[in-house]
């Protein structure tokens, strides 16, 4: 809870430099602050905050989880100098609010409560549905913001109602307790349908297709560094949310949502990797990638192992590498061009190849390519449902073979056009090349030497 302490009083103190019109100094702020809490998540919890156990715990997972999210939320944050200059008179809104949500994200790792769940849920969201608006200019962000805000309560009310059912039959909101309940009664039909409108919330918040229709609308009216955050620090916290639920609540009634996920699997992956191949907009095709990586997450619940939890974290922080890299090179792209067509990339590595293969390596991990992050967390997590699910490995498998032809034509518009169309003075800056660099190395790093992972991070 230390931690979430940090993160809070950070993301105030950066709200309220916009007072002194200081909005570019709520992102120094806030680095400082994310570098603080990455620091106090290493240190064992104050015995103070035991008394809420009970609530909250900052056990070894919810550290693990929470590390990533603060790194991957470190590294959009140094993307926010040149990502967020068209927002000069709401900087710090901006940031202050992407802090905020992270404290939901930090809530929902550590919930030992169904109403914990529903408070992390419900800070991460809200921040959110502001953020997708921040281009009020733009008939797109206006679109996202509102369809956002609309499923977002749609879903609230699945969880709610959800939550009623569990309590109306259990007696109790505590996770430990309601699978006691379900391990003595797993039959009950309310606690049954209290499940089934719960996993439905939460797959329209990770967005398992069908419920993932608000996404790839959301994700492109959103401005870019936005979406790279919803593609990365949300889905990170959305899917252990959802792990955590399954996994100790629902454990004892295995049987009766296997097959829920086993369909939820199935249509997300063929939805997703076939209308990413009809994409003609590089950010909407990212965004079908990312409801098809909300595809592969979902085999994390079948053949459940002891090294679940480590391959969750090990997958969605390479997936996240991969967004920051392959968004990097989209804004930049948007910035000058004013879109993000495929035509619109033809050429960029004539003009910024640090920034093409940035791009390029990205995808190539996402798509699970050997030698990259990516392929290391797909083995992973495909070796694991071999046990529990076969049938379903075979289906991603052909799902991540389909998603090289999309990942294909953005790295064929960028490398072999000779022409380049980027006919402008303006350079990279020092920090996105850094930033490029960073990310490059840990692809490689991680696929080459996975164990990176768990030195790091892992306790």
């Amino acid at each position: 809870m230390s931690v979430l302490i940090i993160v809070f009083l950070t993301a105030v103190i950066a709200l309220f430099t916009g007072v002194f019109q200081q909005g570019k100094l709520a992102r120094y702020i806030g680095i400082a602050g994310l570098l603080v809490a990455l620091y106090v998540s290493y240190l064992p919890e104050a015995q103070f905050f035991a008394q809420y156990n009970h609530m909250f715990e900052f056990g070894p997972n919810t550290a693990l989880f929470t590390k990533i999210s603060i790194v991957v939320t470190l590294l959009i944050f140094f993307m926010g100098g040149f990502a967020f200059s068209n927002h000069r008179s709401h900087q710090s809104e901006l940031y202050a609010l992407m802090l905020f949500s992270l404290c939901g994200s930090i809530v929902l790792f550590g919930y030992q409560n169904l109403v914990t769940l529903f408070i992390g849920i419900e800070i991460l969201s809200i921040p959110l549905y502001v953020m997708a608006g921040a281009n009020k200019t733009d008939l797109r962000s206006n679109e996202a913001s509102l369809k956002y805000f609309l499923i977002g309560a749609f879903a609230t009310g699945f969880l709610l109602f959800g939550i009623t059912l569990i309590y109306g039959t259990s007696g109790t909101f505590d996770l430990y307790q309601v699978h006691a309940y379900a391990k003595e009664f797993p039959g009950d039909l309310m606690l049954i349908l209290g499940m089934i409108l719960m996993i439905a919330a939460l797959a329209f918040k990770v967005a398992l297709a069908p419920f993932h229709m608000w996404s790839p609308d959301v994700y492109q009216g959103s401005p870019s560094l936005i979406t790279t955050f919803m593609m990365s620090v949300v889905k990170i916290s959305g899917f252990y949310a959802f792990f955590r639920l399954l996994t100790i609540a629902f454990i004892g009634v295995y049987d009766e949502w296997f097959n829920i996920m086993g369909v939820l699997v199935i249509i997300t992956l063929f939805l997703a990797n076939t209308m990413g191949l009809a994409q003609s907009n590089a950010k909407r095709m990212l965004a079908y990638s990312s409801v098809s990586h909300a595809g592969y997450l979902g085999l994390i619940f079948f053949g459940i192992n002891n090294l679940s939890t480590y391959n969750l974290a090990f997958y969605l922080f390479a997936y996240s590498l991969a967004t920051i890299g392959v968004m990097m090179t989209l804004i930049w792209v948007e910035k000058l061009k004013r879109e993000t067509s495929f035509n619109a990339f033809k050429g960029l590595a004539k003009s910024e190849p640090l920034l093409a293969v940035v791009g390029a390596i990205s995808m190539l991990s996402m798509a699970g390519i050997p030698l990259t992050a990516g392929f290391m967390a797909k083995f992973a997590l495909f070796a694991q449902a071999m046990h529990g699910a076969a049938f379903l490995v075979l289906i991603a498998i052909l799902g991540s073979a389909i998603s090289i032809a999309y990942y294909l034509r953005l790295i064929i518009a960028m490398f072999l056009f000779k022409e380049s169309s980027f006919k402008t003075s303006e350079t990279v800056t020092l920090t996105y090349n850094i930033l490029a660099v960073f990310i490059i190395l840990a692809i490689v790093a991680l696929g080459v030497f996975p164990d990176l992972f768990a030195m790091q991070f892992a306790s």
